[in-house]
């Protein structure tokens, strides 16, 4: 497996920052949250771009993915939306970033026309995608939770540029089992995003393999070689504890739980 942390657990911290700490504590690469208030988002120059993709390259740390806001579900007219997805799409791709996460964002709408909504603009936005070498990823939230629903809109789409991000904390909320969510999304997962919290009425970040989600069932159905993404949610809850001091542990925790899944399916050959 591959090693990747969210730079929404480190609020105000540099480019250079993220990517010493990822170096430093054995990640191969990281998850930019591409906001305004962000060092990265699709507003910044050509010139900063190539200076993001030297400062990641020099500390040999890759950037997995640009997570963006765009909302694919949300009501409105499409070109706003479209026309952030493509931004996006342009960034990632001028980073090396094989991934772009958006939402969903639909809530309120009824089930069929915030599918039919999510369907047609991934279905305008997949090919280009594709052509930049870039993946659209809709992650497992808000109003499409559960691994099934995401699926749902993607088995519409049937297209190799728009996937699946799982979000294991939204499809735990959502009651779906981490081994139902990774059977329905199929071909169409991209990465798996872990995170800890202790309840489902108290969703403070919490270090890995300290609360109550089912990491050792998500991990152990995640797609052998591919990428665990840990993101913290510090931004959000400024009260937690910071992110740089548990990002070893983290790590190893995680790295535990791959070998116990390689150890288990060894033995039962």
């Amino acid at each position: 497996m591959r090693y990747a942390f969210s730079t929404l657990g480190l609020p105000g911290a540099t480019l250079a920052e993220a990517a010493a700490l990822a170096a430093t504590h054995g990640y191969d690469a990281v998850e930019l949250r591409a906001h305004p208030e962000e060092p990265v988002h699709p507003g910044i120059p050509a010139g900063d771009r190539a200076a993001a993709v030297r400062t990641f390259t020099a500390a040999g740390v890759g950037i997995l993915a640009v997570a963006g806001y765009a909302q694919v579900a949300a009501t409105g007219p499409d070109e706003p939306v479209l026309a952030e997805l493509r931004a996006l799409t342009a960034l990632a791709a001028d980073l090396g970033a094989p991934y772009v996460r958006v939402f969903p964002g639909g809530g309120g709408l009824p089930t069929a026309e915030a599918d039919a909504t999510a369907v047609r603009r991934l279905t305008h936005i997949a090919p280009l995608a594709a052509r930049e070498g870039v993946r659209i990823l809709l992650e497992t939230h808000d109003s499409h939770r559960t691994a099934a629903a995401a699926a749902r809109v993607l088995d519409r789409v049937a297209h190799p540029g728009a996937g699946a991000l799982w979000d294991v904390l939204h499809t735990w909320l959502g009651g779906e089992s981490p081994a139902r969510s990774r059977w329905v999304l199929g071909e169409h997962l991209g990465y798996l995003q872990v995170k800890d919290v202790a309840s489902a009425q108290d969703l403070t970040p919490l270090g890995l393999g300290a609360g109550a989600l089912p990491l050792a069932d998500a991990v152990a159905a995640a797609p052998p070689g591919g990428w665990l993404c840990w993101e913290y949610e510090r931004r959000w809850y400024p009260g937690a504890e910071e992110l740089p001091g548990q990002l070893e542990a983290g790590r190893e925790y995680l790295a535990g739980l791959v070998r116990s899944v390689r150890k288990e399916a060894d033995q039962a050959e």
